[in-house]
């Protein structure tokens, strides 16, 4: 346990530039911030965007008792940043974020997971992998509206649309508060992995190596393998035992999340992969 009584949470990452000329993901996998954000490939200043906001999240890391309002403000201060960025730049620059910060809340610890984008947080339960994160792609709303089904948005001539960004005009994010139960894994990736793994072999790979920041490292390691067209980014991480009783994976209890009820897609096109 921490000094505020929280459980210790640790974690690891890995990232690969695969089949792009630089890598414009960048990431975060220090207690108790555990964050991945891939920068649009296709703008100027991509890999700018993502440093930026992973600089917001710095004065988190070894940080004890965050609260879910030190979240929202660094992700305020994210797209401060990036907005700054663009100014400097003179043109359009953005960056996916999503992860897990470890909270207190309510006197209890959480993952506050937060996501903007199409990078994805799933988390692992006795060996089967859930969602936690929303896609804010074009594809993604499709799919909801059942226009497309899952097969199709992966050669979609629309699939790299993002709806959301860090960078755009929309100030929110999503975020879900998720217990931190013992045996539950985060896995925290930029769409460079989903390009070339599954989720059920992310699964049960995550589920097979205990030290996170091996994990992190196999599934970039795999996907590279597989010829990644994009950059690659993991981060993994683990909570030490808790009090929390809700095991069950599904339904997260919601803070803040954003409804999406417009399809219609924005500007943010990622660079063609």
């Amino acid at each position: 346990m921490t000094a505020g009584g929280a459980p210790e949470v640790s974690g690891g990452g890995a990232t690969a530039v695969g089949g792009r000329a630089r890598n414009e993901d960048a990431f975060v996998a220090e207690a108790p911030v555990y964050l991945v954000a891939d920068g649009m490939g296709g703008h100027v200043a991509g890999a700018e965007a993502s440093a930026a906001a992973m600089a917001a999240f710095q004065p988190l890391v070894g940080a004890v008792a965050v609260t879910p309002h030190d979240v929202d403000r660094a992700h305020l201060e994210a797209r401060r940043l990036v907005a700054r960025l663009q100014l400097e730049v003179g043109a359009a620059s953005g960056t996916t974020l999503t992860g897990a910060v470890a909270v207190m809340h309510d006197g209890s610890p959480w993952w506050m997971v937060i996501n903007v984008g199409d990078s994805r947080t799933y988390a692992l339960d006795g060996g089967v992998l859930h969602q936690v994160s929303r896609d804010h792609s074009h594809v993604q709303d499709l799919i909801d509206a059942g226009r497309i089904t899952v097969e199709e948005s992966l050669v979609h001539p629309d699939r790299n649309i993002l709806t959301r960004a860090i960078g755009d005009e929309i100030p929110e994010m999503d975020a879900w508060l998720v217990p931190q139960v013992p045996g539950r894994r985060l896995i925290v990736a930029s769409d460079g992995l989903m390009k070339e793994v599954e989720d059920g072999e992310i699964g049960e790979l995550a589920a097979l190596i205990g030290d996170a920041g091996s994990a992190a490292a196999a599934l970039v390691e795999l996907a590279v393998g597989r010829g990644a067209r994009d950059n690659v980014t993991v981060v993994v991480a683990d909570a030490g035992s808790t009090t929390a009783e809700d095991a069950s994976p599904a339904p997260w209890p919601v803070w803040g999340a954003i409804e999406h009820e417009d399809t219609t897609p924005s500007t943010r096109r990622r660079g063609e992969a």
